[in-house]
């Protein structure tokens, strides 16, 4: 699959993946900054921003991709970040290819399997008749009577584009509805390697909890786990400077 992605700055080649219902440009500002010293590839996955739409949705699939990617765009020995969806995506490719890639970091997401919490948001977006919206606003206090929180669905709502005919997602949201059971697939596999591994969650999110340091040891015997305070599932937006920081010590060491 032709992914769409961006392409920043000069330097050791840095791959950022992007979460569920997510685009390449949510790691826009953080790219900027990684640009000052890297060649930094901001990457739509498929069913997603402005990647090709496609029934099959699924981590290996995603990998797959991704391993795509890096052929087509000749990268050599990149650096591998990925965030939630995007950091499974990442330990697939990583556990396939260990060979090709130099680093990998995952953001606030374990290699286990999580249980479907996307109903709610998913009931909320498919709730909405695009025919009948005429604003953004409108699409916003629709939303609001399935996600209360105003960032979330201001997160949600970038997914709405303008078309010929009116507002169209940009992601795939009947593919999304359909599999969204297998968006919490746990890793296939395991490292057979001792690379250099980060895993980077906040300490308010709940996607990476005590219990879970024995299985992301297990899967990546050489991991380091390091917390963000006052960071939620969106550490690199919540917390900027402390996220940079801890990236750049890492890939930097």
């Amino acid at each position: 699959m032709n992914l769409y992605f961006r392409e920043l700055g000069e330097g050791d080649p840095i791959i950022i993946l992007h979460g569920l219902f997510g685009a390449s440009d949510n790691w826009l500002s953080i790219g900027k900054v990684l640009a000052d010293n890297f060649k930094v590839f901001l990457v739509d996955q498929r069913n997603h921003g402005q990647s090709p739409h496609n029934d099959s949705f699924d981590y290996p699939t995603m990998a797959k991709d991704l391993e795509e990617f890096i052929s087509f765009q000749a990268i050599d020995n990149p650096i591998i970040l990925g965030h939630s969806m995007g950091g499974k995506t990442a330990m697939q490719y990583a556990v396939n290819h260990p060979e090709k890639w130099k680093k990998l970091i995952v953001v606030d997401i374990a290699p286990k399997s999580y249980p479907v919490h996307h109903d709610t948001i998913l009931e909320g977006l498919n709730s909405l008749v695009l025919s009948n919206i005429n604003s953004r606003g409108e699409a916003d206090r629709q939303l609001a009577a399935y996600v209360p929180e105003i960032g979330v669905r201001q997160f949600l709502l970038k997914n709405l584009t303008r078309g010929t005919n009116g507002f169209e997602w940009k992601i795939n949201l009947p593919i999304l509805t359909k599999n969204i059971d297998i968006i919490g697939d746990g890793l296939n596999g395991k490292l057979a390697d001792t690379k250099p591994v980060l895993f980077i969650n906040g300490a308010n999110s709940n996607y990476i909890k005590e219990e879970d340091h024995g299985i992301i040891k297990e899967k990546f015997p050489e991991a380091r786990i390091i917390t963000i305070k006052g960071a939620g599932h969106w550490v690199h937006a919540e917390k900027p400077e402390e996220f940079l920081d801890t990236l750049l010590a890492f890939i930097q060491s």
